[in-house]
């Protein structure tokens, strides 16, 4: 096997970093490349003639070095993320990573409409990321609104989901109200139990400086100078959007979140996150964020399971998207 392109690299410790254990993120490039690679030495090695492959993979490179700066792990979603980000029709700058004060770790964009979702979510008062499980819509959501409390930019965050059962009624289960409540926002708390110590968290709960509660709880209430996350957002109604989006007050910042193929709804009732769709397109204010299975970052399996799933869907009825938005963060 033949290989005519050969790079490199002079960082002994980055080329370990990049070929992974066992030179398993070697792999990652050949399924994105098409085309074998190696690595001997303190070298790279390609085996193509194909100029453009030539070209994308020195621009891979020069990207995650340029990662690799910042601290960032090479993981093959870092591997991903420079094929995206080195041949997307439309490529953002790169969101900066997320730096949370007193955080655990630096949170990076793991594709391009991530990054352009990170971006929307530091420019926008209020933006609404739709797409399948595990495309870290909620996660970066709650990484951007932690930022911004722990940094004293926003006086509290307030996180909440509707409580609807996903085809299963557990009204009979004992304990009381919060006991039963507790497992439909158990959710949002892993995510912030991966973003920031169980110190950190404990003492904003006493603070009073972050709350996470039903969407019923919200009626009534405004909220002024907070960062607000509406969760599972397929699952309000149309009246329970109306009612959060009149929630917010002086100084509020919001991220509304769901997966529109996955409504728990009764039939009769219709999902809000897709009536804002079309109703809010026209908003500047407001940007329309569409992640897809390209972006799932749970695992390589979830990927592929997601994409089964649309391409089963797709004889019948394709996903319900809104009218185009130019401002959107993201292509549907």
């Amino acid at each position: 096997m033949a290989f005519p392109v050969t790079v490199a690299l002079t960082n002994i410790g980055f080329l370990r970093d990049l070929c992974g254990p066992n030179d398993s993120n070697l792999r990652a490039f050949e399924e994105l490349l098409g085309v074998p690679v190696r690595s001997r030495g303190n070298e790279l090695l390609l085996a193509t003639d194909n100029a453009d492959q030539r070209r994308c993979f020195a621009a891979m490179l020069d990207w995650l070095r340029e990662q690799a700066g910042t601290g960032r792990t090479m993981d093959r979603f870092a591997i991903a993320a420079a094929h995206e980000a080195v041949t997307a029709p439309e490529r953002s700058n790169g969101a900066d990573p997320v730096l949370i004060p007193g955080g655990l770790d630096r949170i990076y964009a793991r594709s391009e409409r991530q990054s352009r979702y990170l971006e929307a979510l530091g420019r926008h008062e209020l933006v609404v990321a739709i797409g399948p499980a595990g495309t870290g819509k909620t996660f970066l959501a709650v990484a951007a609104a932690l930022r911004a409390v722990l940094g004293r930019d926003k006086r509290r965050l307030v996180v909440t989901r509707p409580v609807v059962e996903a085809g299963e009624s557990l009204g009979y289960l004992p304990g009381d109200l919060a006991q039963k409540v507790d497992p439909y926002l158990r959710p949002l708390y892993d995510a912030m139990d991966a973003l920031v110590s169980s110190d950190t968290l404990r003492r904003m709960e006493e603070t009073r400086a972050i709350e996470v509660a039903p969407l019923a709880y919200m009626r009534g209430r405004t909220l002024a100078d907070s960062y607000v996350i509406l969760d599972e957002a397929q699952n309000t109604t149309r009246e329970q959007m109306k009612m959060f989006l009149t929630r917010l007050g002086e100084g509020s910042r919001a991220v509304i979140t769901g997966d529109i193929t996955q409504v728990d709804l009764p039939r009769r009732q219709d999902s809000g996150l897709i009536h804002i769709m079309s109703v809010l397109s026209p908003v500047q204010e407001i940007c329309f964020v569409h992640l897809g299975q390209e972006d799932v970052v749970r695992s390589a399996l979830v990927r592929k399971i997601v994409r089964a799933y649309e391409a089963s869907e797709q004889p019948s009825a394709g996903p319900v998207t809104a009218t185009s938005n130019r401002r959107n963060g993201g292509a549907p």
